[in-house]
């Protein structure tokens, strides 16, 4: 096997350039609830607080409907274009609109911002687990895409610490150019890296997919294995954005926690949310190797998290913040294994030339239950929290049955042999 470890070293360095992209993806979206606390008085929350729940609920809804929408173009685009062009052209736009941050002053200039910024990041998932589906065999699939899932967590260590220093230290403003400059920073070392002429001379992973052509929008959406992936996705997504659009926010009230010292509570949260994700991936590659088929691996590592997520429905009767700490690393940790396995089941089931339209379809779906939530989240904020949290918790065990129960028998037992079988 001459030239095995140059190969492998070029996958995983692959593997690390998607890591730092989801990183400065989460990076650019997480901006707007660090800097809220600053934006709150901008748009006239000391008036009316109520209304200003709303107004701020709208502008994360008008990032979510453009993610929705961006997921349905991008992961056909990327399915067509490729990987690397497709991930181009998406940070290329988001780059941009995180910068047009910068230049708003009302609830409407805020919210256009947010939808072009939503319509350019929809293109990060779909292009990364295109790659990894490129790059990556079947079995080891859900730990690279855990890795490199794991940069929303580290984003959202890292943010907390830089995003609040910039804002306090040169005005809010800063900190969306400086998030806008990472994202272009990313793009040169990106079209720099000569991903299409390495991937060509090591056809490890596509050469038992060559023979495969690309299956019709219709057909995909005909799929069960599509829907059992976008209802799981609208299930469990809205969790996710709570977190990041809402946690900064509860911190701030309930433990009177200020924009100086959002850092370390977000930290300890996020560091726990980094841990899952790779463990995560890792927990189904381990039920591999002891002999479990890939669906029964991936569906008890789904179980697992599951449960870990109802640590959420504690938080708001706990009295301290690191008790809330405590049970909201293991509720995102819950999240980010879950995801790390979720996410890899488009390429379980279908060929590499298909899994960013199967992900598009899936993230649009998701971000119709996000939108939906966050809406929700927008009126109980104020009124019911305690609701909130245990939808939140409850969401992946309703997820895994929906996933289970629609998957039927096109899980990716059957479907990953076909696609062995036509190399």
């Amino acid at each position: 096997m001459k030239g095995t470890p140059i190969r492998i070293r070029m996958r995983w360095v692959v593997c690390g350039l998607l890591f730092l992209v989801t990183t400065v993806n989460y990076i650019d979206r997480s901006a707007l609830a660090l800097v809220e606390p600053i934006l709150k008085h901008l748009l006239g929350g000391d008036q009316d607080p109520e209304l200003y729940n709303r107004h701020y609920s709208q502008i994360v809804s008008c990032f979510l409907v453009a993610y929705g929408l961006g997921f349905l173009l991008m992961g056909r685009l990327v399915d067509k274009i490729g990987a690397r062009l497709g991930l181009a052209l998406s940070i290329a736009i988001w780059a941009v609109a995180s910068i047009s941050h910068a230049f708003a002053r009302s609830v409407p200039a805020f919210g256009a911002a947010r939808f072009a910024l939503g319509l350019g990041e929809a293109g990060n998932f779909p292009a990364a687990l295109k790659a990894t589906a490129d790059w990556f065999p079947p079995e080891e699939r859900a730990l690279a895409t855990g890795i490199f899932n794991a940069g929303t967590s580290a984003a959202s260590l890292i943010a907390p610490l830089l995003v609040p220093w910039i804002a306090y230290r040169f005005g809010w403003q800063a900190a969306f150019f400086s998030t806008g400059g990472l994202s272009l920073v990313w793009l040169a070392c990106w079209l720099a890296f000569p991903y299409d002429r390495l991937r060509k001379a090591q056809p490890v992973v596509e050469s038992r997919q060559q023979t495969v052509a690309r299956a019709s929008f219709g057909s995909l959406l005909a799929s069960r294995a599509t829907w059992a992936f976008a209802c799981s996705k609208a299930c469990t997504d809205p969790v996710w954005w709570f977190y990041l659009f809402w946690l900064p926010k509860f911190f701030h009230e309930r433990f009177l926690v200020n924009i100086n010292q959002l850092g370390l509570p977000l930290i300890l949260v996020y560091a726990g949310a980094t841990v899952g994700s790779v463990a995560g991936g890792w927990l189904s590659a381990a039920a591999v190797r002891r002999g479990l088929s890939l669906r029964k691996a991936r569906l008890f590592a789904l179980l697992v998290c599951a449960l870990g997520a109802l640590a959420v429905v504690g938080v708001p009767f706990v009295r301290s913040l690191p008790e809330a700490i405590g049970l909201l690393c293991l509720a995102t940790a819950a999240h980010q294994g879950w995801s790390s396995n979720l996410l890899s089941t488009p390429s379980d089931s279908f060929a590499s030339v298909s899994v960013g339209t199967v992900v598009g379809i899936g993230g649009a779906i998701g971000s119709i239950g996000s939108t939906a939530f966050t809406t929700v989240v927008g009126y109980l904020w104020t009124l019911d929290p305690l609701a909130l949290f245990v939808m939140a918790g409850f969401a992946y065990l309703a997820a895994f049955l929906l996933f289970q129960i629609g998957l039927g028998g096109a899980g990716p037992s059957s479907q990953s042999a076909t696609q062995t079988t036509a190399a």
